[in-house]
């Protein structure tokens, strides 16, 4: 995958905090390409959500992504995985809302096979990469239904929909979203199993920031949040409207008709039925904290309360329904951006509820 970046610079005008550092520019990087799971950001960009001292522009994968974030003093999206397993090793690092509120991995069998549950994937072989996200919660997910790992054969990179069809394997995982649509030459029908519909619920993409950052310029992540929520927002309130505008970014157009599928298939994750766009919950967090305990990826020697943060979404949010700061993002309810907002002020990390130990750790597999 590529990475993208947006450039922040500080407000000119005075403010009541200490200014020694707001002359640094500050970064916004993307740990992807662009496409459709960077629509919000890409939406909030065009449509100018951001303030005008913001630049976005694309650069390669980072294999270090979380590690640069923290030493460029930097804001930065990835996956919910690679930010807390970086955090356990020590890099400082805070969470502050999700893009995508659910995984977005899926598994996928052909239609004709018969496979549609995970109780039929005992005894076949599975696509898949290793370490990843997806290799992660399939595990995760075969364990919370007491099935027998051990009689599954896992084909290391074999995850493509191309090794499916050659019936190299019987099932792969990969993103929701990854999945041919309809109008494409190579397009098969398939079974889709959903980690989520089994009881697996983990945050996907999440925006996290440097530890300097978050206490030293709080106003600015405010300040992107609010206008990454405004971006999702112009995504998915008119596929007609935002569509155009998403396919003419980056160095490539992008293809209209697979951007709009894309998109579809990735709107539950970033606006569930009865949820706010960014606002993640503490329990998905430790479910996701415990699946990487019990996969042995790291140890937590950092606990969520010192790397995931509430209050940046609770003030976001609270200060609705005043024109320059949204609540429930419904059609048409945010106002035109507004520079009379005040300064948002860090109040520190909120205090962790008690651990819910994921129920799979207790199974014999």
């Amino acid at each position: 995958m590529g990475t993208a970046l947006l450039l922040l610079r500080p407000d000119a005008a005075p403010v009541r905090a200490p200014t020694a550092s707001a002359a640094v520019a500050v970064k916004l990087l993307l740990d992807g390409p662009y496409g459709a799971r960077f629509a919000g950001e890409l939406s909030a960009s065009r449509q100018g959500y951001f303030s005008s001292r913001i630049e976005m522009a694309a650069q390669p994968e980072d294999p270090e992504f979380v590690q640069t974030i923290a030493r460029q003093r930097a804001i930065g999206v990835t996956s919910g995985q690679k930010f807390l397993l970086a955090s356990w090793r020590g890099v400082p690092v805070t969470a502050f809302a999700a893009s995508f509120l659910d995984t977005s991995v899926a598994i996928f069998t052909l239609e004709a096979s018969g496979l549609r549950r995970p109780a039929d994937l005992v005894g076949k072989r599975v696509g898949y990469r290793r370490a990843s996200e997806g290799d992660v919660v399939f595990d995760a997910m075969m364990a919370q239904l007491g099935l027998p790992r051990s009689q599954i054969t896992k084909v290391p990179d074999r995850d493509s929909f191309e090794a499916l069809r050659g019936g190299q394997v019987d099932a792969i995982i990969a993103g929701i979203d990854e999945q041919p649509d309809p109008s494409s030459s190579t397009f098969t029908k398939l079974n889709v199993i959903k980690p989520q519909d089994y009881g697996i619920h983990v945050p996907g993409l999440v925006y996290f920031a440097s530890n300097a950052l978050v206490h030293e310029q709080p106003s600015m992540i405010a300040d992107v949040l609010q206008g990454l929520i405004r971006g999702w927002q112009f995504t998915y309130a008119d596929y007609a409207r935002s569509v155009p505008v998403l396919a003419g970014t980056g160095p490539a157009s992008l293809n209209p008709e697979r951007l709009k599928f894309e998109l579809q298939q990735l709107r539950p994750l970033v606006l569930p039925t009865g949820g706010r766009i960014g606002d993640y919950d503490e329990s998905r967090w430790r479910t996701l904290r415990d699946i990487l305990l019990f996969a042995k990826l790291g140890e937590e020697d950092v606990p969520l309360a010192q790397t995931v943060n509430y209050q940046f979404l609770r003030d976001v949010y609270r200060r609705s329904p005043r024109p320059c700061c949204p609540g429930r993002l419904e059609r048409g309810k945010i106002g035109p951006r507004s520079h009379s907002c005040p300064p948002y002020r860090y109040k520190g990390p909120p205090q962790a509820a008690p651990s819910v130990a994921f129920l799979a750790l207790a199974l014999v597999i």
